[in-house]
């Protein structure tokens, strides 16, 4: 009985470390995978957190002490004392991300403090800050003077408060709270939802019609191969769509739930009706190229099996590109529009953040149906080719 089952554990051992695609799909894949993703997410986050070198934040000051004026002209900002009456319009230009903080300090802030008792029941001198959470540059300069408040707090023996008034002092508006949330999830879900649906469909369809044998009787038949390859494709693309549309709709009806939506300000109502428009659009060239580009793969495999294993690759390409908009900022080249899912990446990202130009996404959507096209000529030279088509 041992040596019967010793024999089994070879043979299987022999079977999966034989197959080389097999040993790269099961094991080494999904490390690297990890690896890769997280060390992307890691630095485009840390890019995304960072400000531009060199940067000189633009910021508004009431009532500074001076013996606070040391310290503040140490930071990189330009301070501009304002007025009573202009403090709504300084916070104005930083809900507009036209300027990054306006610090509020009470009138003789240094007396006041010094003359509190913390015993007395009273409230303590209150420092207001005021901020846009969704610029990093805005966000930089407000926990720096916090902790620079927090720091002269502590000699003082607690003697003020921060922001502890009623008021709202992150001035991030809806829109740019959700554009930043969404646009910072978003494209690598659809994308991975997307890709989840063409490979659950299209290696069955193609590699799975020759590994039962019966692609030999559609080939036969007096139907053209450009016919055969173009109803899989649209028939395909079709059940991909139904399957990552049903996961994006589902994405997006929970995130607010996830991110708890009366805290964090998104509202997906931000988005009219010509945004979602643009965005099926992408979303329905992009599964017509990635239907075709693994129906293209699939021909080549033998089996369901081998077909799935050969499209891994192609999963670990598209979550990278996926990560790309962490990478992004500033004005995007028209050129990169012209390659097929990193366009759509893109494209996606400029939507959820409100920075797309409608010719992005027109560029985008024309290149995913030509290159569609192309590979759907690919898959029927394929067709016509019987080494492809009957290997064993």
């Amino acid at each position: 009985m041992k040596k019967d089952m010793v024999t089994i554990i070879k043979k299987e051992f022999a079977r999966f470390f034989g197959d080389k695609r097999v040993v790269f799909a099961t094991i080494l894949m999904p490390g690297l995978l990890i690896y890769l993703i997280y060390t992307f997410m890691g630095t485009g986050m840390r890019k995304e957190m960072s400000t531009e070198e060199g940067y000189v934040a633009n910021a508004y000051v009431q009532n500074m002490p001076e013996e606070f004026s040391p310290a503040l002209s140490e930071l990189s900002a330009e301070w501009k004392p304002v007025s009573g009456e202009e403090l709504e319009g300084a916070k104005t230009a930083i809900q507009e991300k036209e300027a990054d903080l306006l610090v509020i300090f009470p009138e003789d802030f240094i007396a006041r403090t010094a003359a509190y008792e913390v015993t007395s029941g009273e409230s303590a001198p209150n420092v207001e800050i005021y901020y846009n959470s969704t610029e990093a540059e805005s966000t930089k300069l407000y926990n720096v003077m916090t902790e620079m408040l927090n720091a002269y707090e502590a000699s003082m023996a607690n003697k003020l408060d921060i922001n502890a008034g009623e008021g709202v002092y992150d001035l991030a508006t809806e829109k740019d709270v959700t554009g930043q949330i969404f646009a910072m999830l978003l494209p690598m879900l659809l994308m991975t939802f997307m890709f989840t649906g063409c490979a659950a469909v299209a290696p069955e369809s193609i590699a799975g019609e020759k590994e039962r044998g019966t692609i030999a009787t559609l080939l036969v038949t007096p139907m053209k191969r450009s016919s055969l390859a173009l109803g899989k494709i649209i028939s395909l693309s079709s059940i991909a769509i139904l399957s990552g549309l049903s996961s994006f709709i589902g994405t997006m009806l929970s995130l607010p739930n996830l991110m708890g939506s009366a805290k964090s300000g998104m509202n997906a109502s931000v988005y009219v009706l010509s945004d979602y428009l643009l965005l099926l659009g992408i979303i329905f060239t992009t599964v017509l190229v990635m239907v075709s580009l693994i129906s293209i793969i699939s021909a080549f495999a033998r089996s369901i099996k081998e077909a799935s294993t050969a499209v891994s690759p192609l999963m670990v390409v598209v979550m990278l590109i996926s990560l790309t908009p962490m990478f992004g900022g500033g004005e995007k080249s028209l050129g990169i529009f012209f390659i097929p899912l990193y366009n759509s990446v893109q494209s996606i990202h400029g939507i959820f953040s409100f920075t797309y130009q409608p010719v992005q996404v027109v560029i985008t959507i024309l290149v995913n149906v030509v290159a569609s096209g192309l590979f759907t000529w690919v898959l029927t030279r394929m067709f016509n080719n019987e080494k492809v088509m009957f290997s064993k």
